[in-house]
């Protein structure tokens, strides 16, 4: 890390609380995988008419699990760099917002056309924070690309799933 540049917090004047923030961002992104628990897929999503590109149901929770880590180590290179007033940070939020919101369109309230429509936004929110964190962090944006591409994936699939229910 380069010690002469004015937007890094050092470590040493981190202590403890780096790694106290880091925990605070993994409950963040967790928190937005709890939407699952709240609306599980039910007995509707199994009557649906799947995309033939469909990967079985047990593949999310291993990739979403592995995304959110990445997406929380992400918002948290940020914060090392810029703190938390930052609309950096408040991106980083925004798309964890729209993250969060998905699950409760599509599985608890049934609109695949909404939901769709939400993931678009979910999408461009990423795209920003990707292009954005890179200059103040090129690991961040590097650890936001797989989330990305897999929202890139979720996007045509949930229209998949618009267009043959």
């Amino acid at each position: 890390m380069n010690t002469t540049d004015p937007t890094v917090i050092p470590a040493s004047r981190l202590g403890g609380r780096s790694a106290i923030v880091l925990v605070v961002f993994l409950l963040l992104s967790f928190a937005a995988a709890a939407t699952g628990f709240f609306f599980p897929p039910g007995p509707w999503y199994e009557t649906l008419n799947r995309p033939v590109f469909a990967p079985p149901n047990w593949l999310f929770g291993p990739v979403w699990t592995t995304l959110y880590i990445l997406i929380a180590i992400a918002g948290w290179l940020i914060w090392r760099r810029v703190g938390w007033r930052s609309g950096l940070i408040t991106l980083w939020l925004i798309q964890m917002g729209l993250n969060a919101l998905w699950t409760p369109l599509f599985f608890g309230l049934n609109l695949l056309g909404l939901a769709l429509v939400e993931m678009g936004m979910l999408w461009i929110a990423i795209g920003a924070c990707v292009m954005s964190f890179y200059r103040v962090s090129p690991a961040a944006s590097w650890l936001m690309m797989p989330y990305l591409a897999w929202v890139t994936f979720a996007f045509i699939l949930n229209l998949g799933f618009w267009w043959l229910n």
